[in-house]
């Protein structure tokens, strides 16, 4: 493991350094980045060097169906691989993660003021323009109270001036937000302080334009007919639960760098069947983020096809959470108690086997900090580490606290995958050996097991965030009291305020300081929830499928992949 380790730490410390150049480097970019459109893979399509295949349908697997098309309502990686083919923001991020134009092909950046310059010849694929009023428009309904389901990511809008008191309905007027379209083809925002990450935050599905049609129509978003998209690729079908095709789109305006004339997902929650799809060639690519390998395959791929095996460290944590409204786990005691009590290394090394790392922090190695990576910096070792003779204690003085004799019956949940239900299994057994505790397993549909994690219907519920933007706040601010993405029931006054502190801090040390006590605060004093390890991205890849593109995040981009002959 330590190889596997130190060259996963390398490529998460060389992904963060370049996310993070690129991200200070905006200043400079007064006329925009460079076109992201040309890079060395369509170069190489476009100049000859290699032969394009007649048939351009690339055919991959989802484990799970997206919940929603809806840029406004999404927030998980199923939905994100879908919404970024079938729509673009004001940039879009390229092969090297840095931003490109997308609906606007230049911008300045003045200190909080951004003045974006759209594309005159984009349009929607109805014809109709893209305008600067189309994201007035689609920001506007995300921050909207009146807006339901309510947007769980409108916290990403806080960033503007004024967008949070419009959505707690301080302010009424949305004339008073920082967003104004000058003219149909300039978009100006105006943020509260200076970020240095948001022109790349702009490329977020929640930041898309949507087309103004979608008013008053609140089944827009379930009906490919009434689906107006300004991304590379339409929705041409969509069969619950079974398929997902998509095809080019003509009116994207930089249609000569898609080479795909159609793409087809299938929606299979078996890993093992993936895999066979794979072998059978009725795949092009398999496993993650939106697919599975079965983690007891993962050794036998790596010899058999040693040259379609893909590892890439990722920033993402994968954690079980514990509903701090639900008994037992409303005592902190108890949830340190279940959080020291496992073997993540076992985990690791026995169970995912794809070169994980042990967890013991919110915020992932890969993760850029104020010189350099965040993780290095502030060692996630500091905050607790397995200990099965205190996670007894602990567990005994929690529960004499709330007075049981007998710990209530305790149920963890999972969404449908091998691997989760196999990790599930695992901690579970490591729950009744060490604590004594027979905990029940129960695994759910995608759409229902979300359902139940937003409403906290649950006790420990397995879950994952990987990141939206190279900073430690994307891992943060998400458990700040009321955001949208809290499905913790998890409240911390000074928790908040250091956050509140980090987003106004200009100087980068005293922010990294903020955030470490903040998760400080998060895992050893409140263990709000129960970090199991860090991600890595494990595919398999057919040697004639390019210029896939997956980010430092994890998040795949499949818009500039071609085939080869």
């Amino acid at each position: 493991m330590k190889k596997s380790k130190s060259l996963l730490l390398l490529l998460t410390l060389v992904l963060a350094v370049g996310t993070l150049l690129s991200a200070c480097g905006s200043n400079e970019s007064k006329n925009g980045a460079s076109n992201g459109g040309n890079n060395a893979a369509n170069n190489a399509a476009n100049e000859g060097d290699v032969k394009l295949a007649k048939d351009q349908t690339l055919r991959i697997n989802m484990s799970a169906e997206p919940p929603t098309f809806d840029p406004a309502q999404a927030q998980d990686s199923q939905a994100n691989t879908v919404l970024k083919m079938m729509y673009e923001g004001l940039v879009r991020m390229d092969a090297d993660d840095k931003e490109a134009p997308g609906a606007a092909e230049s911008w300045e950046v003045d200190g909080t003021k951004y003045t974006f310059h759209l594309r005159k010849d984009a349009k929607w694929s109805n014809g109709d323009p893209v305008t600067a009023k189309d994201f007035v428009f689609a920001w506007e309904r995300v921050l909207n109270p009146n807006t339901q389901p309510a947007p769980p990511y409108a916290y990403q809008l806080y960033y503007i001036k004024n967008a949070e008191e419009f959505n707690n309905g301080t302010i009424k007027d949305f004339g008073e937000v920082g967003v104004k379209a000058t003219d149909d083809y300039t978009l100006e925002v105006e943020l509260k302080d200076p970020t240095p990450y948001f022109l790349g935050l702009t490329s977020f599905y929640t930041f898309y334009p949507v087309h103004q049609s979608v008013k008053d129509d609140p089944k827009w978003a379930t009906d490919p007919n009434k689906m107006i998209v300004n991304g590379p690729f339409n929705l041409t079908s969509w069969i619950t639960g079974q398929t997902i095709e998509l095809t080019k789109n003509e009116q994207y305006s930089d249609k000569d760098n898609i080479k795909l004339n159609k793409i087809n997902i299938s929606l299979v929650e078996s890993g093992a069947t993936e895999l066979e799809s794979y072998r059978n060639g009725e795949l092009d690519r398999a496993g993650g983020p939106n697919g599975e390998i079965p983690s007891d395959q993962i050794p036998i791929v790596q010899k058999e096809l040693p040259d379609e095996y893909k590892v890439k460290g990722i920033a993402g944590t994968y954690y079980y959470q514990f509903n701090s409204k639900a008994e037992p786990f409303q005592n902190a005691k108890i949830r340190k108690a279940f959080s020291m009590a496992i073997d993540r290394q076992a985990i690791v090394d026995k169970i995912t086997m794809g070169g994980q790392i042990p967890a013991y922090g919110a915020v992932p190695e890969g993760i850029a900090g104020a010189e350099g990576e965040f993780r290095s910096e502030h060692s996630d070792k500091e905050y607790f580490q397995e200990n099965v003779d205190e996670a007894k204690k602990l567990l005994e003085e929690g529960m004499k606290e709330e007075g049981y004799t007998k710990l209530p019956d305790i149920t963890l949940i999972h969404n449908n995958g091998e691997g989760h239900k196999k990790i599930a299994t695992a901690v579970a057994d490591m729950w009744k050996k060490n604590l004594g505790v027979d905990v029940k397993i129960q695994n759910q549909e995608w759409s229902v097991f979300l359902k139940n994690r937003q409403s906290l219907d649950y006790q420990i519920a397995r879950s994952g965030w990987s990141a939206d933007f190279n900073d430690p706040m994307t891992f943060m601010d998400l458990w700040m009291t009321g955001a949208g993405n809290n499905d913790l029931g998890y409240s911390n006054p000074e928790y908040d305020e250091l956050l509140k502190k980090a987003k106004s801090e200009s100087d980068l040390k005293k922010r990294d300081e903020y955030f470490a006590k903040a998760e400080e605060i998060f895992i050893k004093d409140d263990m709000a929830y129960m970090p199991i390890y860090y991600y890595t991205n494990v595919s398999l890849v057919k040697p004639n499928l390019k210029g896939v593109v997956v980010d430092f995040s994890g998040a795949v981009d499949f818009t500039r992949a071609y085939l080869t002959e």
